[in-house]
């Protein structure tokens, strides 16, 4: 699965995966953005950015690749100043080339800005068609720019009340930083859809990223997750923080950051990212057991759950699938030479593992349920002689709107089709998902009240959505 903010065609949004991070108050800020953008490589690989200010100028590098590839030291030494934010992006297909590369930067009348999202709005496309009604001209498709465009016309007197008046048009997924001249701001929506967090150096510079595991490379203090609806302005190195939003009736924490999108080794939403995932593979072994002589993992996310079906189960653990680390995301692939030949240059089996044996393999998720197909066959190739696919989140049916990117419903294998059908399409013996409730008990929230699940379960949490499904399920009925 993949996440952050592009448009599709016809008023459809696309959504993609992104990682933000932002420092002020020390002497290389965009070196440690470069670093900190570097441990959030995970959330986004297609391009990278980073603004920074001397107090006075804003200046910007935005370019398609890697972190480590783009900003070189040339590059970091044309990026002077004490404050800087950072942006990593992944987009799929229609969202796709520089001009959605963030963080985004403008001069209006105010002076300058920049600004870096993670989330999706969900009604950015009825915002942006009233803008250009009103003579707004767009430079890209990120319904990041929406934001950019009603901060500009707003009337408000700070640039803080600006920013305020402008999101509270908004809905949807949003964990946002802004640079201008003189000060960090950074701003959570009232669901807490996407994660942030606030650092603090030993020298005293203030730092926010999506991910603790940002943190913990440049070697900063973790203060605290910013709240929910919360608005935090650093300036002259003094922090100040309000509550503007109204708080939504209830949070909508994303689940899928803690089954898949987040770094292990990140501590999300109070928890540790890396024990989550092995109490999923502990509760999945309770509720989805099978006899077997080994468990393996589909590396890498599903590591931390295979473990914990082991230790619950009592069945061996064992590495049967070994990932590669150096796979681009573009490779010359034989025509018809090499059947399944993505997956084969991602992942091989470990044939003196798997030979004779019977294997329950651990994944995080199911999609479309062909790359599913092809590890399975993978595994009885190479002499897996039962293959159990167990998966450590509940089936996915409905497409997230909120910053994780999935296909439409249509495309979901799950929405249309019976656990046993999939076992039978993706050739395994036998398939578990955890259920919804298990998924609740291994996140600590049995009531599922503080988690958005709308990807599971179809519960939207956003007015837009809970109207438009509630239309969709009456005409369908």
């Amino acid at each position: 699965m993949r996440s952050c903010s592009a448009s599709r065609s016809k008023g459809v949004r696309q959504r993609t995966m992104c990682g933000i991070f932002g420092i002020v108050g020390h002497g290389e800020a965009s070196n440690l953005t470069y670093l900190g953008l570097h441990a959030l490589q995970h959330r986004g690989q297609e391009s990278a950015g980073i603004v920074a200010s001397d107090g006075h100028t804003l200046r910007a590098h935005r370019q398609m690749g890697l972190v480590a590839d783009i900003f070189t030291a040339p590059v970091i030494e044309e990026l002077p100043g004490k404050a800087a934010i950072g942006h990593v992006r992944y987009s799929t297909a229609g969202g796709s080339g520089i001009k959605n590369a963030q963080p985004l930067f403008v001069n209006y009348a105010g002076g300058q800005f920049s600004i870096a999202h993670n989330g999706n709005l969900v009604n950015a496309t009825e915002l942006k068609a009233e803008l250009e009604s009103e003579g707004a001209l767009f430079q890209s498709d990120a319904d990041t720019e929406v934001v950019m465009h009603l901060l500009a016309r707003s009337k408000q007197p700070t640039f803080e009340a600006r920013l305020v008046e402008a999101l509270r048009r908004v809905e949807g997924a949003y964990s946002i930083l802004l640079l201008t001249e003189d000060k960090l701001i950074a701003v959570r929506d009232p669901n807490g859809f996407r994660p942030l967090v606030l650092g603090k150096m030993k020298e005293g510079a203030y730092v926010l990223a999506s991910e603790t595991t940002a943190l913990d490379l440049i070697e900063a203090e973790i203060v605290r997750e910013l709240e929910p609806g919360e608005l935090v302005v650093i300036e002259n190195g003094v922090l100040r923080t309000s509550m503007p939003f109204k708080p939504a009736p209830r949070l909508g924490r994303c689940i899928f950051e803690h089954v898949y999108f987040a770094k292990p080794d990140s501590v999300l939403f109070g928890s540790s990212v890396y024990e989550v995932r092995k109490r999923l593979g502990v509760q999945l072994a309770r509720e989805q057991p099978a006899e077997a002589d080994l468990v393996i993992a589909v590396p890498d996310s599903g590591v931390p759950a295979a473990i914990g079906f082991s230790q619950a189960s009592g069945i061996p653990y064992d590495v049967g699938l070994i990932r590669s680390h150096y796979v681009g995301r573009t490779f010359i692939e034989p025509q018809q030479s090499i059947r399944h030949f993505g997956v084969k240059l991602k992942l091989s089996a470990v044939r003196s593992v798997l030979k004779g044996k019977r294997v329950v393999v651990v994944d995080d998720s199911i999609v479309r349920g062909t790359t599913s197909r092809k590890i399975v066959k993978m595994l009885k190739a190479a002499g897996a002689v039962e293959v159990h696919l167990r998966i450590s989140s509940p089936p996915t049916q409905w497409p997230c709107y909120y910053g994780i990117d999935t296909p439409s419903r249509t495309e979901l294998i799950a929405a249309s089709h019976t656990t046993e059908e999939i076992a039978k399409y993706v050739t395994a013996d036998s398939l578990g998902y955890l259920s919804l409730e298990g998924l609740g008990t291994a996140v600590e929230d049995p009531k599922r009240s503080t988690y958005c699940t709308a990807c599971f379960s179809g519960q939207y949490l956003t007015e837009k959505l809970i109207q438009s499904t509630s239309a969709a399920t009456k005409l369908s009925a």
